[in-house]
């Protein structure tokens, strides 16, 4: 019954998006029109992405289907009646001093981590670690942002092991001049993080033109990748082209194991809170963090959208700002991706399919195949490498050329060393199918004879006759012969020039410079 349910969902795909500008084409394409299979623009072949579509519902319903009876649908989102996860995408405005005060540290707030020796029998390293805001301070009542100042002290611990407890004393609230100038900056998407400065140093440590800030090339790039990356046909065979019923249930089957094997969403932590977490000191790391005791998954349980609000006036915490400001490397926390040492202060992401031993700067965080920024911190964990969810896919199943869908059928063809469906190894331009056919390859697309002579063809520069795929042409700049002794040959004394020396002048050959000078002057 279920598999007939999903053969007999109808989608509007064909309605969405109908006769937006093409982004990338501009004027050269009529408007966005959904090829019925390709998911591509019939008008100018670019994608859903590259028009001018608001696409924030459409993601965050993909995104909330994909986290659908998983374990995460509590963290990311409130379940509707029907049982399907109502996501809301992390898109929120972040209020911060300008960055020559943002970072402003009491002198007080010192922070500091001692390495642990590699030969010493104990380490006495010195945290400071975000805490709790204080509510009702007469600074937050006003309105005014606070910095925080926290104390935390490690009991000293035997060298190969983090810290073991970690006791907070009483946080000092530092208000923020009335006179510092403030930076309001918009994120599509920023990680959720109760500590607005770790958020925004996390997003800092992108590379610049992929930073998600709203209007810019960063958030283009993160709307690509949603696009890329999580491909609604991969997890929903209702977007699928005519799967059989066997086909459907294969698929559930694949989309099942995915979520229960492969599927997680990367946390953020500072790498000294994570080991005063794993060490038993939960509590404290979690108060400053919006994280859960004992767990290094911020918001379990709640709507993780609420955790990009923190509470009125909070701007994190001098600990943090005072770790970030000072750069030190710490070598006892290292990036599994690079290699390299963590700073301290900087925030790292963590996985938890990877295991809690592992972490990587928010750069480093990228499919191990593409080697692009996993969208949203949305991964798939295999084997002991990180994939977005197309190479993931790729990696599990053969992907058609075609349709971009993976495949589930047992038939299948190989061609240019490509998978596709039977029925979708067909010409790019007009949709006939090839097989038996001649074909020609243009831009790593299959076209058949007459579309490539119609539209691809290069005409002979003597005979004016577009250049047959299978015939044999010489090219000379942007100019192109036959390569027959009727077309190349000399304009002057019609001599063949194949295999000859010849002297080419706009479209004309010539053997020699008196025949130039015969035709020239």
């Amino acid at each position: 019954m279920e598999i007939e349910k999903e053969m007999k969902k109808v989608t509007l795909g064909h309605e969405f998006g109908a006769g937006a500008a093409c982004l990338k084409c501009k004027d050269k394409c009529e408007g966005f029109e959904l090829h019925f299979w390709r998911k591509i623009c019939r008008n100018c072949k670019c994608g859903l992405a590259e028009h001018d579509v608001s696409m924030n519902s459409e993601e965050n319903k993909k995104v909330g289907k994909l986290f659908e009876d998983t374990k995460y649908t509590g963290l990311i989102a409130k379940l509707k009646t029907d049982g399907i996860p109502s996501y809301q995408g992390n898109m929120v405005t972040i209020t911060l001093p300008s960055p020559n005060t943002a970072y402003t540290v009491p002198p007080m707030a010192s922070s500091t981590m001692v390495p642990p020796s590699p030969t010493a029998a104990y380490a006495q390293p010195a945290v400071t670690s975000p805490g709790p805001v204080p509510i009702g301070s007469p600074a937050q009542a006003q309105g005014k942002p606070l910095v925080l100042s926290t104390h935390v002290t490690v009991t000293p611990v035997k060298a190969n092991k983090v810290p073991v407890t970690a006791n907070v004393t009483a946080a000092n609230a530092v208000p923020v001049p009335k006179d510092v100038p403030m930076r309001s900056v918009t994120y599509e998407w920023a990680p959720p993080v109760a500590n607005k400065h770790l958020a925004v140093r996390y997003i800092e440590l992108l590379p610049p033109e992929k930073r998600p800030v709203a209007g810019t090339q960063g958030a283009a790039y993160r709307r690509h990748q949603m696009d890329r990356q999580l491909p609604e046909h991969d997890q929903d065979p209702s977007k699928c082209h005519e799967l059989s019923p066997a086909e459907v249930k294969q698929m559930q089957q694949y989309v099942r194991k995915c979520k229960d094997e492969a599927l997680g969403v990367g946390d953020v932590l500072l790498p000294e809170e994570m080991a005063q977490i794993q060490a038993g000191g939960a509590g404290a790391a979690a108060a400053g963090s919006g994280g859960t005791p004992g767990r290094a998954t911020p918001g379990s349980g709640t709507d993780q959208s609420a955790g990009l609000r923190p509470a009125r006036g909070s701007l994190g915490t001098a600990a943090t700002a005072g770790a970030i400001n000072s750069g030190l490397p710490q070598n006892n926390f290292s990036c599994h991706h690079c290699k390299k040492p963590m700073l301290l202060g900087e925030p790292a992401v963590y996985a938890e399919r990877a295991g809690y031993d592992k972490l990587w700067h928010p750069a480093c965080f990228v499919c191990c195949t593409c080697s692009e920024l996993l969208v949203d911190m949305i991964y798939f964990w295999k084997k002991g490498k990180m994939y977005c969810g197309r190479h993931y896919g790729d990696s599990e199943k053969p992907r058609c050329g075609g349709c971009d869908e993976l495949i589930f059928s047992n038939e299948y063809t190989q061609a240019e060393g490509q998978n596709w469906h039977l029925k979708h190894f067909c010409c790019f331009d007009c949709d006939c199918i090839l097989a038996g056919e001649t074909y020609v390859m243009e831009n790593d697309k299959p076209i058949c004879k007459p579309c490539y002579m119609k539209n691809y063809a290069v005409k002979c520069a003597s005979c004016q006759k577009a250049v047959e795929p299978e015939a044999q042409r010489v090219s000379y700049g942007e100019h192109h012969w036959h390569a027959e002794p009727d077309c190349f040959k000399c304009s002057g004394c019609t001599k063949c020039l194949i295999g000859q020396r010849f002297m080419a002048v706009k479209n004309c050959l010539f053997c020699s410079v008196e025949c130039k000078k015969k035709v020239m002057t």
